[in-house]
């Protein structure tokens, strides 16, 4: 079918990729603009994939207070280089993901940066819970890794939903960003303060994703 500069834009607007490339996924996908969305999503995995070894030592820490000055929130996120960080779309990135944490108060950033033991503990609090329900043994391991994947939707920063659309996970966020600047993105680290908590969330992570 016949790809209209219309559609081209609209999913340009929608996904911040090339013009090109949102030709080459509405063809893909026959003029179908959630496909084509989905399409332009895993080429950017891919393209973030490839971009691992490489080193990012620039970027920004973002502050944001939420909730009258009751909540308080620094992340650090980085970049390959400083023309990067200095991009509305990479101030924009920065800014939601500090409101993410705000509303969210992850643990982690990402399922790799949570403690064993952490983890652990929330198996067997699980494969409590379904043998005291009477699971038959041989469902139980079934509904601990569905329950864990739950835990992680909450705790790690990257596989929560995001929270403007629950239909992306901020690693889709992330991963858009990395394939529309072409360089590696990784959020570094975060503190999260609540007014009356006794300290911080402060979370220090290698590295997130890209």
């Amino acid at each position: 079918m016949a790809i209209t500069t219309a559609q081209i834009k609209e999913l340009r607007e929608r996904t911040g990729a090339g013009m090109m490339d949102c030709k080459k996924a509405l063809e893909e996908c026959q003029g179908d603009m959630e496909k084509a969305i989905a399409w332009l999503r895993k080429k950017g995995m891919a393209k973030a994939a490839k971009r691992a070894g490489r080193t990012a030592s620039e970027g920004l820490v973002h502050a944001y207070i939420h909730a009258g000055g009751k909540i308080g929130v620094l992340v650090e996120i980085n970049c390959e280089t400083d023309f990067v960080a200095r991009t509305d779309d990479f101030q924009k990135f920065a800014k939601e993901i500090a409101m993410q944490i705000a509303a969210t108060n992850p643990i982690a950033i990402s399922k790799e940066d949570l403690p064993t033991e952490v983890i652990e503990r929330e198996k067997e609090i699980y494969r409590q819970q379904a043998l005291e329900s009477g699971k038959p043994e041989k469902v139980i391991e079934r509904i601990v890794e569905g329950k864990l994947n739950k835990f992680y939707e909450q705790a790690c920063l990257l596989e929560q939903p995001y929270i403007r659309d629950d239909k992306l996970k901020v690693k889709d966020l992330l991963n858009e960003l990395v394939a529309k600047t072409g360089e590696k993105i990784v959020i570094r680290r975060f503190v999260r303060f609540q007014l009356g908590e006794k300290s911080g969330n402060d979370t220090e992570i290698s590295e997130g994703a890209a």
